[in-house]
């Protein structure tokens, strides 16, 4: 076999080959044995048909077009590894000649990884904002935590902010009960804002009992964006009650005993949170001023799939889960349709620079994945899908899709080296050290990788 490449332009070549007759042997022989287990000849066993007699009654043609198409997916490969290339996508093959025991000549087109410098990026200069818990953080975050022990009794007398009511629902649109209009015992918290938009004031002052009227634009079902009149009944009225902030609620509500261990635990807590996100923060600006170092062709036929991508899993997955659709989403995001395009395109592009940039800077700096990062993500990635460890790692390995968690693994690693390198600073000025060995610090840097490229795996 022989090949050629032409470079077309910095992210597409053609490649042209030549196959002597006698390298298809193997898959005219594979043909003829396939063909012979599709039919019957009559004087012949199935699978004993001899080729002449294949030949004369299906033709010689059928037996080339099978054999051909089953060798050159093994051509192509054969070339492109023999060229060293790195495609994208599948190839637009021509055949360009097919000569019967002579010779098959075939072009193919294909996408690839284009060639990039990696410059020095030791002088990047970001910065971040400070970490600073505050009394108020802490206070904050006890709070939360005592709402989660609060407590409700029934209480007789008119419901209050604050208050939890069970209210029966009855939705009409032009006089008419909608079918999907009536809901029972739902239990609301008055102030939540979790419902419709004026059942805070159309509740508040009424005991069990009490009954209101109330108009607001409907969120949902048949009649979404309709405005509607609606019945409200008040069956019952809790009020919350709030355990007391004491060393009672620590011991209850942790594994402390006393308050002022729970609140420096809270803090402490609250410290590694922010300096987590103070590592995300650095690692996202870090990537963009890398993105804005690097020349990086774009291959358009790859981010036109990308593009598509996103768009689809957003209009059937995201917003389907939330009942929206397309023209929806952009009305509450106040988009017009070619903002969203634009806006889509724009992501897609960095998406595939971060990764043609980071995988260059995983070659170049030799960055390898051990098996414990590899489960470590893992394990955060299943977390993050709702699937337990085990069921995800099976979904990884029957979907085979290994390789692509070990190279968001690499990539994380290969930024977490380039913000080692960089100069990050706090607002105040002062010098943060992000080692590219600490754990929570390639963590965030996969994260933020996962966040810059979204569904991007060329």
């Amino acid at each position: 076999m022989k090949s050629a490449v032409e470079t077309l332009n910095p992210t597409r070549v053609r490649l042209t080959v030549e196959v002597p007759f006698e390298e298809l042997k193997a898959s005219l022989d594979a043909a003829y044995k396939k063909i012979n287990q599709q039919v019957t000849v009559k004087g012949f066993r199935q699978g004993k048909i001899p080729a002449r007699v294949i030949d004369q009654r299906f033709g010689r043609g059928a037996v080339l077009e099978e054999a051909v198409n089953d060798a050159l997916p093994k051509f192509y490969t054969e070339a492109i590894n023999e060229a060293e290339l790195n495609p994208l996508g599948q190839p637009e093959v021509d055949i360009t000649e097919l000569k019967d025991g002579e010779l098959l000549a075939f072009t193919a087109e294909v996408d690839v990884r284009p060639s990039l410098e990696i410059p020095d990026y030791s002088g990047i200069e970001v910065t971040v904002d400070s970490v600073e818990v505050t009394d108020e953080d802490v206070e904050k975050s006890i709070e939360q935590l005592r709402d989660r022990f609060a407590t409700t009794a029934p209480v007789e007398r008119a419901a209050a902010e604050g208050d939890i009511v069970t209210v029966d629902l009855e939705a009409k649109v032009g006089g008419e009960v909608l079918e999907d209009g009536v809901a029972k015992g739902v239990d609301y918290t008055i102030g939540s804002g979790q419902l419709l938009d004026g059942i805070d004031e159309a509740v508040t002052g009424l005991e069990a009992g009490g009954t209101a009227t109330f108009t607001s634009e409907l969120k949902g079902g048949s009649a979404e964006g309709k405005e509607a009149e609606v019945k409200v009944d008040v069956t019952a009225v809790k009020s919350r009650e709030l355990p007391e902030l004491d060393d009672d609620f620590a011991q209850l509500a942790s594994e402390f005993d006393t308050l002022e261990e729970l609140r420096a635990d809270s803090r402490k807590r609250l410290e590694r949170m922010k300096k987590f996100d103070q590592a995300t923060q650095a690692q996202e600006k870090v990537l963009d001023e890398l993105i804005k170092l690097v020349e990086v062709p774009m291959p358009e036929k790859l981010l036109e799939d990308e593009v598509n991508t996103r768009k689809h899993n957003l209009e059937h997955h995201q917003l389907g889960q939330m009942g929206l659709d397309l023209a929806k989403y952009l009305e509450i995001q106040g988009k017009t349709a070619e903002e969203f395009d634009a806006e889509l395109k724009e992501q897609a592009e960095k998406g595939i620079k971060t990764q043609f940039i980071l995988d260059e800077i995983v070659n170049k700096e030799k960055v390898s994945v051990g098996q414990d990062e590899l489960t470590e993500h893992l394990m955060r990635r299943a977390q993050s899908s709702g699937m337990s460890p085990d069921q995800f790692a099976q979904a990884v390995v029957e979907g085979g899709q290994v390789p692509m968690l070990v190279g968001e693994v690499a990539r994380g690693k290969a930024l977490a080296t380039v913000v080692e390198a960089a100069t990050v600073k706090d607002a105040s000025g002062e010098v943060i050290s992000l080692d590219d060995e600490d754990e929570e610090t390639v963590e965030a840097a996969t994260e933020a990788v996962e966040a810059a490229e979204g569904t991007t795996e060329a």
